[in-house]
């Protein structure tokens, strides 16, 4: 199941572009407007509708997270005309996220991760034991949706396409930094945000507004098919 709530742009028209967020273990949907995710998007006059999404954590642990969010949540949105899809995902949320994308990459033009969840404190150990995202090793403590999720990001890593756009933001001393910067070492620079902070939320939104800060949707990519 899937609980969402939507936030259009005050704005019609335009090139829009549909965002969908993903919050972590133990926040809801709502909080992406309570905390001001969602104002800092639209107080720029962006022509960005959100739709904030929660996902029960049930579809994470069996792996159909992918499935679900297509069905509920983009194929509607396709039927609607979007041709531009983004996601942000806080923490787990960017697991998701991770996992989406690693299903459906043709439909998604960029992808925001803050203090993203690349796995277990075992599983990323092993992942900076075995060469860090550019080793392609099958990871003994990975679970089988952490390492789908690892494989596509280190095809990605490899070969950089143009879309999706990935821009990674964390806290310095977030309790997940070790994989964080795993992956901020191998993307580029400009698309890499930090702060001092941790893995709360007042980080998150000062990473989400310097995020914001490089523009990041006014490079289209390639049309969503």
């Amino acid at each position: 199941m899937i609980t969402s709530l939507r936030h259009n742009a005050p704005s019609g028209g335009g090139d829009r572009v549909l965002l969908v967020m993903l919050p972590g273990v133990g926040t809801d949907a709502r909080e992406f407007a309570d905390r001001g995710m969602v104002a800092a998007v639209h107080e720029r006059g962006l022509p960005v509708d959100v739709i904030a999404a929660r996902p029960d954590l049930d579809l994470y642990l069996d792996g159909d997270i992918d499935g679900v969010l297509h069905s509920n949540l983009i194929v509607p949105a396709l039927a609607q005309g979007y041709k531009r899809l983004w996601f942000l995902g806080i923490s787990l949320g960017g697991m998701g996220a991770l996992l989406y994308t690693s299903a459906h990459a043709r439909h998604v033009e960029g992808l925001v991760l803050l203090a993203p969840f690349l796995g277990t404190e075992g599983t990323v150990a092993e992942l900076a034991g075995t060469g860090g995202l550019g080793s392609q090793s099958v990871l003994e403590s990975a679970t089988a949706s952490e390492q789908r999720m690892l494989d596509w990001l280190r095809d990605f890593l490899v070969h950089q396409p143009a879309c999706p756009m990935l821009y990674l933001g964390y806290g310095r001393v977030d309790r997940f930094a070790r994989g964080h910067r795993l992956l901020a070492e191998r993307l580029p620079k400009e698309r890499v945000v930090t702060a001092d902070g941790g893995h709360d939320w007042d980080t998150w939104l000062l990473l989400w507004q310097r995020v914001l800060d490089t523009a990041p949707f006014t490079t289209k990519g390639a049309d969503i098919q």
